[in-house]
């Protein structure tokens, strides 16, 4: 992941500090655990999952994942997606995806620029998909 984002040549949109600040969100609990999954050409996926003290697992109960879609490399963007059981979406910004988050219903948040109005409401959509991971778990990832 370090090297992408040391790589990476921004055209638009100024998104490498947002993955950051995302990736920050995610993980300010202390208790999420990363992976992160490149297919070049295609998407770099850094995925977020809460991992009890109890979950013998090293993957955990997935509660997020965002997506650096490059289908071209001059132009990313990022896809924030949630469990569609997991969150609300009072203001309608999301894309409720059936079946594609992995298999499951999922809400994907698009950011083509930064945007701090956004960035607070995936800050609370995270902290809801988070708390909901805590106590129910999810259907995790292969």
């Amino acid at each position: 992941m370090e090297v992408l984002l040391r790589d990476w040549r921004e055209q638009r949109g100024n998104l490498v500090p947002v993955f950051v600040r995302l990736h920050e969100i995610l993980g300010k609990d202390g208790e999420t655990v990363f992976s992160f999954k490149a297919r070049p050409g295609v998407s770099y996926s850094l995925r977020a999952a809460y991992r009890s003290a109890s979950d013998t697992s090293d993957i955990g109960s997935l509660f997020a994942l965002v997506d650096i879609i490059d289908d071209d490399p001059s132009a990313r963007w990022l896809s924030v997606c949630f469990y569609a059981e997991s969150v609300t979406d009072p203001e309608e910004r999301g894309n409720l995806i059936p079946g594609g988050l992995l298999g499951e219903d999922g809400y994907c948040f698009d950011i083509f620029e930064e945007d701090e109005g956004l960035m607070a409401y995936l800050e609370a959509r995270a902290e809801e998909a988070r708390e909901k991971s805590h106590h129910s778990g999810s259907p995790g990832f292969p």
